[in-house]
């Protein structure tokens, strides 16, 4: 590796981590200000998603830039790749904590109920984990770390999956709460696609280290398996 590509490749690690940060900042305040029903703080997560926008589509420029002008190769063409795909999924994170701030913006407009619907506390303390995890394997290439961030999203997809029943139960015994609820619904689908991008930025992470792409591996299975019924099929045709 050359010393100037060398230097990019250290100035996309460094605006990569930049974005992240500004999203777990992003992420815990908006839950923050659901918690507190805090409409100001609210307002001020959904004011600063600008910024991570600007990061983004900057760091984009910079990717590539650095493709078209050094034309990296092998792990330096993975990083510049994954760190591509990173920046998109990070970007997506920083919408679903606006998207939370401005859930928390109606609920203080309405009458508080006792408590959310769902574990709202360990919800998001689990999804902040993933990200924090997530970018620590990132900055470390840490497969481990990575693997680690797909165990966590159980408990994110068992709590939003659990959720849905009890949101029901609670909209039959207090009707009169029924729009608080459902964005207490929204909250925990913006948590679990937020974990669901942690996971693919955990991902990516392994495609850096090991050069294989982990991304639906479960329906490539799938297919690769119907791939080799259908063969075997054609090879042995049932006889008339």
């Amino acid at each position: 590796m050359s010393v100037f590509l060398q230097k990019q490749i250290d100035k996309l690690k460094k605006q990569v981590l930049e974005i992240g940060a500004c999203c777990e900042e992003a992420l815990r305040d908006a839950v923050v200000s659901v918690l507190e029903r805090d409409p100001d703080l609210a307002e001020r997560v959904i004011a600063r998603d600008t910024r991570i926008d600007l990061l983004e589509v900057e760091l984009e420029e910079e990717c590539l830039h650095t493709l078209a002008l050094h034309q990296p190769v092998a792990f330096d063409l993975r990083y510049v790749v994954a760190v591509l795909k990173i920046n998109n999924d990070l970007e997506r994170i920083g919408d679903h904590a606006k998207s939370i701030a401005q859930q928390a913006i109606f609920l203080c407009d309405e009458p508080a109920i006792d408590r959310p619907p769902f574990d709202l506390r360990e919800m998001s303390g689990v999804t902040a984990k993933m990200l924090r995890s997530a970018l620590d394997a990132l900055v470390g290439l840490d497969v481990d770390e990575a693997k680690a961030v797909r165990k966590l999203d159980k408990t994110v997809d068992r709590i939003n999956a659990a959720m849905y029943d009890d949101v029901i139960a609670a909209m039959r015994k207090s009707p009169e709460h029924m729009e608080q609820l459902v964005h207490f619904m929204n909250i925990s689908r913006q948590l679990e696609r937020t974990a669901d991008h942690a996971c693919n930025v955990a991902k990516d992470v392994r495609y850096m280290a090991e050069g294989e792409i982990f991304r639906h591996m479960r329906k490539r299975r799938q297919a690769a398996e119907q791939a080799e019924a259908i063969a075997a099929a054609e090879a042995d045709p049932a006889e008339d």
